[in-house]
This record gives structure tokens, sequence and C-alpha cells, in this order.
């Protein structure tokens, strides 16, 4: 017998004829799957998903009905002044910290409340007049409010109507006392000057010491604002906030560098240019911020920056959200739901899911609300849109408030 035969036969790979080929090619009744597409499910799932949410958040594709602007966007009733505005605002800024599936460790929830706690308690005009009905009657009491010397106006040229804010002359007087950068006698000297003019937004360079202006200066009291051919008082949006440097007026600007000797010292800022450019180095170089490009010294509160950063920041993702939708508008649960994130729900299924380990949402910590913006109350930033005229508020009769963006 030959090798071929004990082996059974050639070890040659031979192709299907035609006939076979169609015969296993036509479908059958039990096989009829086989003529489906394969995909992978899992990218599948998630496209088909993500198109689901945009068409719930557009509402088949539809604008939305508007049956009018709403007036007032306070909850409480019992507003009425200015006073109780202020502080409605400031206990209403933060959402409260949650207490359990937070997503953030202890690090992480210490970092927030101590952010919340550095911010300045000052509060912007255009959210008082958002919640109250009459915007001029606001203007006017804040006006009376000012001259009596109850509240204090403070004013960051170059910042739109964010700029504008106002703070309780108690707790400004408060932030002076606290104070570790000034001593005993600059703290009785400049209380002592506010007192005497409740509504001046200014400080002379001789009501004060020079000693004791540049503690100010060192302190976040006292800032300079210099002249030049741009100004700010009708800008409005908030992309005012992140001009180029050769629109901004300072003493470091190419406005002011360009008209200095080349090879002198002006030319590059001049002396404490650190300092002019909002940093804190200035060195020993005494006054040399005041010359003769500062018209005059303007008061300040400490940490009003960094309150304006984390607002115009806010915003900008605020209007972001709703250009996720077609029309640029968006019902006020759903924009809500955007702005915290999707995050997990309080609900009783919800809290099953979590039992048996399965996935309920996303956790708090995760969300860009928590991460970025300290836990900002979506109410608080909505009615800072609505006064910073980025966003309106209508009724819709059917869906609750409407959001459009501007």
């Amino acid at each position: 017998m030959s090798l071929r035969a004990i082996l059974g036969g050639s070890g040659r790979v031979r192709k299907p004829s035609k006939k076979s080929g169609a015969k296993r090619s036509s479908p059958s009744p039990s096989a009829w799957t086989s003529s489906l597409p394969r995909r992978k499910p899992g990218i599948q799932r998630g496209k088909s998903s993500a198109g689901d949410e945009d068409d719930k958040d557009d509402l088949f594709n539809d604008k939305l009905d508007d049956y009018g602007l709403v007036k007032a966007l306070a909850t409480d009733m019992n507003l009425r002044d200015t006073s109780q505005a202020i502080l409605y605002i400031r206990n209403h800024m933060f959402s409260p910290m949650p207490e359990q599936a937070a997503g953030m460790n202890s690090t992480k929830t210490v970092e927030i409340l101590n952010y919340r706690k550095r911010l300045p308690p000052v509060v912007t005009i255009s959210h008082i007049q958002t919640l109250l009905s009459s915007p001029s009657a606001v203007e006017r009491e804040i006006a009376e409010l000012a001259r009596t010397g109850f509240i204090r106006k403070v004013v960051v040229p170059g910042r739109g109507n964010i700029g504008e804010t106002v703070v309780l002359a108690a707790d400004f007087e408060q932030m002076i006392e606290d104070s570790t950068s000034l001593d005993g006698e600059t703290k009785n000297s400049l209380i002592t000057f506010l007192k005497a003019n409740p509504g001046a937004q200014a400080l002379k360079p001789n009501a004060l010491r020079a000693s004791e202006i540049d503690q100010l200066f060192r302190a976040g009291f006292l800032t300079t604002h210099h002249t030049g051919s741009i100004h700010y008082g009708d800008s409005s949006h908030t992309m005012s906030l992140y001009s180029r440097p050769e629109d901004k007026v300072t003493l470091t600007s190419i406005d002011s560098i360009s008209r200095q000797p080349t090879g002198s010292l002006g030319a590059v800022g001049g002396e404490g240019v650190v300092h002019k450019s909002g940093g804190s180095g200035a060195g020993s170089l005494g006054m040399s911020w005041l010359d003769a490009g500062a018209t005059e010294l303007k008061l300040a509160v400490p940490g009003n920056g960094t309150f304006l950063k984390l607002l115009s920041s806010a915003l900008d993702h605020l209007v972001s959200l709703l250009g996720k939708s077609r029309f640029r508008e968006a019902p006020e649960t759903v924009l809500r739901d955007r702005w915290d994130g999707g995050i997990a729900k309080q609900e009783a299924r919800y809290a099953a899911k979590r039992s048996r380990g399965e996935f309920a949402g996303i956790l708090p910590g995760q969300t860009r609300k928590w991460r970025q913006f300290y836990g900002l109350s979506f109410d608080w930033v909505l009615q800072e849109a609505v006064g910073s005229g980025l966003v309106e508020v209508f009724e819709t009769r059917s869906v609750g408030c409407g959001i459009r963006a501007l």
C-alpha cells in the first residue's frame, strides 16, 4: 500500500466549486440572521445613545413655544430691597456638599471648602437687577445706600457688567481688620477715610501716607486706574475679559510703551512692571507706580479677580451648553441636567442599582461643576447670565421655562 493511500489522500487545500458555493450562499429559513450586517455592538450602541440624547434635548427638532419673557427670576417672594437680595445671592451661590456618593476624597473636599471661603463677599449689580422687578429702582437704591455708607460700590474697569460689584460696608471693614498684610495704623487710616467718604470709589495719592498706600497696594485694597484712548464702559460681553495686551490701557500696554525712548526703563514697562501687570512682586521700588500715567487710586476688594475669573468661565460654559441644541435654546430642566453633568439621582431605583453594583450615573466629583466650578449653583449662574445679557428666560406653558442664548 502506498503512502498516499495510508494518509487518506492529498494534503492540498481545495477551493469549493461554484455550485457548492452557490448553495452555501443561499439563505436558509433557519439561518436568517446570517444576512444581517455584522457590526461591533459597543460602538453602535454609543452612537445611537448620543443621537437619541440630542433628539430628546431638541424636542423633535422643533423650537420651543415662546409666551413672553420671565420678568423676575427670584423664587423667594420675601425679596423686597437690595440688601435682602445681596444676602440671598451670597447664601445661594454654591450647592451644598454631597453627603453620600460624592466621588471626592477628603483632599478635594477641603480644597473646595477653602476656595469658597477665600472668595470675597461681592455681588454684581446686574445679578441684583435680575432678582428684583425694577432695574431702575435698584440703581437708585444702590446709589442711596452707597451715599449713606451701608454698601460700597467697587468697579473694575474693562470687565463689562460683571465688573460692577457691591459689597456691604461692614464686610469690607471686616476684611480690612482681618488682613495680615496691613499694620494697625494703616487699618485705622483706611477705615477712617471710608467712614468720612462713604460714596468714594477712588483715593487721592495725598489722602494717606506713601507707606500706607504701599501696604494697601500689596494687600489688594488699592489699584491704579490709567488714562488712555480705549474705554470699556459700553462693553457688556464676557469676551471683553480676554482682551489683547495692546487693547488694555495700563502702564505696561503697547500704547504706553511705544511712547518711551528706546533703551530706557520705560520701554520695558518701567519700575515694578510685575506688580503693575497683576503680579505680587514690586520689590523695594517704592511708589514708582504713582507716576504721571495714573490718574487716580481706586478702591478694590482683595480676591475680586478670582471671583471674576470663576464667574466668566461659568458664563462661557453655560452658553456653550446651550450651543449643543439646534436652536441654541433648551428647557430649564434639560439645561440644569447638563450643568449638573447627569449625576446619579437620589431616587429609589438608582439606590437599588448602586446596591447591586450597577452603573447608576456619574458621581458629582467627576463633573465639571465640582472639578472646575467648585459646586456653583445652576440657578446662581443662570441669574448672572440673564443679568449680563447672555441668555433670556421665557415661558413655554408646556415644559416649564425655556432658556435661549442671545
